[in-house]
C-alpha cells in the first residue's frame, strides 16, 4: 500500500496513531542510509518508538546536523521499544543491485526486531517482499513519520561511523569526509589509486576505474 499527501514541515506520530486507532498494536518505521554512494554499505534501520517517550526534534536525518543526529541517536537507543540495524555490504549490492539490496535489508530489518510489528511504515514508494507483516510505503516518510525519522537517524549515524572505520582501512580515499559519495576528492582518488574493497563494483565510476586498473581502458 502506498500513502502520499501534502508535504509536512516536521514529522509527527499521526500515522502511527491512526493505525493504532484501527487496532494495530506495534508500528515500526523503516529507512535506509547510503543508497547513492560509490562505496560502503547500505544501512537500514527499523525502529518501534515508545509513544510516551518520543525524543523531541526527530526529523529526516538529512535535515539535521551531525551533532543533532548523534544526540538523537543516543536518545532513540535509550527510549525506543525495539531497534534493529541491517547492513548490505558491497557484495550484496553487487549480487542484488542497489534497489534489491535496499529492499532486502528493509525486510531483514523489520523481521529482526525483538518486538514483532503489526505494521511497517517504509520511507519511499516500494514495499519490500518478506516483511513480517503488512507494509505501508510513505513517500517522504522521514519527514512525515517520527518512527521513520528515527530509523533514518539510526541508519545514518551507524553508516557514518562505519565510513570512519573504512577511512582507517583505506586512508587514500577520505571516506570519513565524503562518506563514499562522488565528490571531486573521491573521484581523483579513484583515478590515482583504483578502487578498494569498499567500492561498489557495478557503479559506473568504479567500474571504469577497475577497467583502467586492469588495462582494458587507456587513459589519454
Amino acid at each position: 500500500m502506498l500513502f502520499d499527501s501534502s508535504i509536512q514541515t516536521e514529522p509527527d506520530y499521526s500515522h502511527e496513531r491512526e493505525l493504532m486507532a484501527r487496532g494495530v498494536r506495534v508500528v515500526a518505521g523503516v529507512d535506509e542510509a547510503g543508497r547513492g554512494p560509490l562505496a560502503g554499505p547500505v544501512v537500514v534501520s527499523a525502529v518501534v518508538l515508545d509513544a510516551a517517550a518520543i525524543p523531541p526534534g526527530l526529523n529526516d536525518s538529512k535535515k539535521l546536523t551531525e551533532e543533532q543526529r548523534e544526540l538523537l541517536f543516543g536518545q532513540i537507543i535509550a527510549t525506543a521499544r525495539a531497534i534493529s540495524v541491517v547492513v548490505a555490504p558491497p557484495s550484496i549490492i553487487l549480487s542484488r543491485n542497489i534497489r534489491g539490496a535496499t529492499l532486502w535489508a528493509m525486510a531483514q530489518s523489520a523481521s529482526s526486531l525483538s518486538l514483532r510489528p503489526d505494521r511497517v511504515l517504509i520511507d519511499g514508494r516500494d514495499v519490500p517482499m518478506g516483511l513480517p507483516c503488512e507494509g505501508l510505503a510513505l513517500i517522504g516518510g522521514d519527514g512525515r513519520s517520527v518512527s521513520i525519522a528515527a530509523a533514518s537517524i539510526v541508519a545514518k549515524v551507524t553508516r557514518d561511523r562505519m565510513c570512519r572505520i573504512m577511512d582507517g582501512d583505506a586512508p587514500d580515499f577520505g571516506f570519513a569526509g565524503h562518506k563514499g559519495y562522488s565528490t571531486p576528492q573521491h573521484m581523483r582518488a579513484l583515478v590515482e589509486h583504483g578502487p578498494c574493497r569498499h567500492h561498489r563494483e557495478e557503479f559506473a565510476p568504479v567500474a571504469e576505474a577497475w577497467e583502467r586498473v586492469r588495462g582494458t581502458v587507456r587513459v589519454a
